[in-house]
């Protein structure tokens, strides 16, 4: 039997936010005043490739601030890209912090397996 999950994604995680723009070779996330299309917003901005504008982390809220018109100023796959590298990060952020260690598996539909291995360096 297979369950549908659904996973609402939080960016509350600076270090996390930082580890997934060093993953996928991004500018290093500024936090501060960042301009979109109409008006500024406050955050840490992540600028993703070929975007018109940042992609801003509210870290209260855990809230994504962006501009894209609808694909025409920035790809979504891009964005999804983000958050997968930022919820693996944030998810072996926490597996270390709690004692344990990880692996990660690249799967052929584009998805990322991480096994836990409990008690330790694996």
């Amino acid at each position: 039997m297979s369950h549908i999950v659904e996973i609402q994604t939080e960016v509350r995680d600076p270090v996390a936010v930082q580890a997934a723009c060093r993953r996928l070779k991004l500018p290093v996330a500024v936090l501060g005043s960042h301009r979109l299309f109409q008006g500024s917003v406050t955050g840490l901005g992540v600028q993703l490739p070929d975007w018109r504008y940042p992609v801003v982390c509210d870290l209260v809220s855990g809230q994504l601030r962006y501009d894209n018109f609808g694909g025409r100023w920035g790809e979504q796959t891009r964005l999804d890209k983000f958050l997968q590298a930022y919820t693996v990060e944030k998810a072996r952020i926490e597996i270390r912090r709690k004692g344990h260690s990880c692996t990660e598996q690249q799967m052929e539909d584009g998805s990322i397996r991480l096994t836990v291995q409990m008690g330790g360096a694996g």
